[in-house]
């Protein structure tokens, strides 16, 4: 920077246009579709074009799913169960399944885009993901054999637990107001007890009785 007859040039720092630092560009409409992948549940919007049909959703799962998955949904070793679990959300040992817990069909499709298989998440065309999709919701009995899951039926499914879903948190301490005066004196407040040692998170396989306290 020099001064000449009392003005000052400015440097090239100093002419660039605010809040721009001279990294990066401008993202491309291409970049932004990349990334662009969510799709809503209750609705399905964001959902692409293509179409599935429960029988090539059986070849497409026998193929990438049912390795960890099992055969019919059943799950193998830790992976999870994807079928069954119906009734069971109150048990001492839920069995959170896409037909016991699942609200929104569209959202199945969605994380199955983005997540599986688990070796190469999104390879799967938009067509294989429908496909999948249906054949899932197929084996928890809730579309027929002949269903073609697309963006327009999927959002029509209605999933077994979709109205048990509470919107709002009900639990009180979620919803205390800040104590701003009369507040708890510190110097009084003592540790009664504390998780060390005591083993509280609970396994979810194996027997139940062996996660009762001895």
């Amino acid at each position: 920077m020099t001064v000449s007859a009392g003005l000052v040039a400015a440097s090239p720092l100093l002419a660039a246009e605010p809040g721009h630092f001279g990294y990066g560009k401008p993202a491309t409409p291409a970049e932004i579709a990349g990334w662009d992948i969510d799709v809503r549940g209750d609705d399905g919007a964001g959902l692409p074009a293509g179409q599935g049909p429960v029988a090539k959703g059986g070849e497409v799962y026998a193929e990438q799913c049912a390795a960890c998955h099992g055969t019919f949904g059943e799950g193998e070793g830790r992976f999870p169960k994807l079928v069954g679990g119906i009734g069971t959300l109150t048990h001492d040992r839920p069995e959170l399944t896409v037909g016991s817990y699942w609200p929104f069909a569209p959202t199945l499709w969605d994380y199955l885009n983005r997540a599986m298989p688990m070796q190469a998440p999104h390879t799967l065309s938009a067509d294989d993901v429908y496909a999948v999709t249906a054949y899932i919701l197929h084996l928890n009995d809730i579309v027929p054999g002949d269903f073609i899951a697309d963006r327009n039926t999927l959002p029509k499914v209605k999933m077994p637990n979709r109205d048990r879903f509470v919107w709002t948190d009900p639990r009180p301490d979620t919803a205390a107001v800040p104590c701003m005066t009369a507040c708890a004196n510190p110097d009084r407040v003592t540790i009664t007890s504390t998780a060390e040692g005591k083993n509280l998170t609970p396994r979810t396989t194996g027997p139940l009785d062996s996660m009762q306290p001895k």
